[in-house]
């Protein structure tokens, strides 16, 4: 029978690993990217590079006048869809490249649904907006920028958006045993959901900034469900779940295949059963 490799860190970073997966090995973490691209933004702003209203025109060559600002995107408030319309199921990011997200920049008004900060609607487009845009800001790449702001602070040396191929981690097949071929995440859609990372470096990511605070209060981009702020991610194969709670305890979950909606289960109730411990 198929069963799903999965690997589970909370508090004291004492790791469970089960059915062959490893702390070590790096994963794809999906939409937790966002939490780095989101951090990067406060800490670009704090620094002075930028500001968090300023208008996306600003930065990138988009019509004046939407009202859509930085800030907007970091908290999926700009109005924009989930995606780009048209990707295909398969590898659906692979040819989403800079200059397909560039072609997206004259009618980028003419795509939203509602007024910028009307309401919320979860973009990947609009965090590879917020990347594009904060790499013209900075001068630099995205992966270069998110060093400078957001993991050499933490010390985290563990994610990357290519990390070497002879330590990937990549879900098999239930039939053939195989590995899945991962999707392409490195081009436009990087700053959305195109890292890897270590489970260890992700769950330094995620104590540096929710449980000791080491850059400041936690980015717009962290999702809230009563006490707990969290985030989750996902991409061909891989799944994420990572969670605080006020108190300091916390919990993160990484599997490799299996659905991403039991990963965010497994992962609330790992957190759960901690507030019932104490531990």
């Amino acid at each position: 029978m198929f069963r799903t490799p999965s690997c589970l860190l909370g508090n004291g970073f004492e790791p469970r690993v089960t059915h062959g997966h490893s702390c070590d090995g790096y994963v794809q973490i999906g939409s937790l990217t966002k939490v780095v691209t989101g951090t990067a933004l406060m800490r670009m702003a704090e620094a002075g590079v930028l500001s968090v209203d300023d208008p996306i025109e600003r930065w990138l060559d988009t019509p004046p006048g939407s009202g859509i600002t930085l800030l907007h995107l970091a908290d999926h408030t700009s109005g924009l869809p989930r995606q780009p319309l048209g990707l295909p199921r398969k590898n659906p990011y692979g040819g989403f490249d800079q200059a397909a997200l560039g072609a997206l920049l004259p009618g980028l008004g003419e795509m939203t649904t509602a007024p910028p900060g009307a309401s919320e609607e979860y973009s990947n487009l609009g965090y590879a907006l917020l990347g594009s845009a904060l790499s013209a800001a900075a001068g630099t790449p995205y992966e270069e920028l998110v060093h400078t702001y957001v993991l050499e602070p933490l010390g985290i040396d563990e994610m990357t958006a290519h990390p070497p191929a002879e330590r990937r981690l990549l879900a098999t097949t239930s039939l053939l045993n195989r590995p899945r071929k991962p999707w392409s995440m490195d081009g436009a859609i990087l700053p959305a959901g195109g890292l890897w990372a270590t489970p260890r470096a992700a769950a330094h990511l995620l104590t540096g900034l929710l449980v000791d605070r080491l850059l400041g209060p936690p980015a717009p981009t962290w999702r809230k469900t009563g006490a707990v702020t969290w985030h989750n991610g996902a991409t061909e194969g891989a799944s994420i779940f990572a969670a605080a709670l006020p108190d300091g305890r916390w919990t993160l979950l990484h599997r490799l295949g299996g659905s991403p909606a039991t990963t965010d289960r497994m992962g609330g109730e790992a957190l759960a059963a901690s507030r019932l411990s104490g531990r």
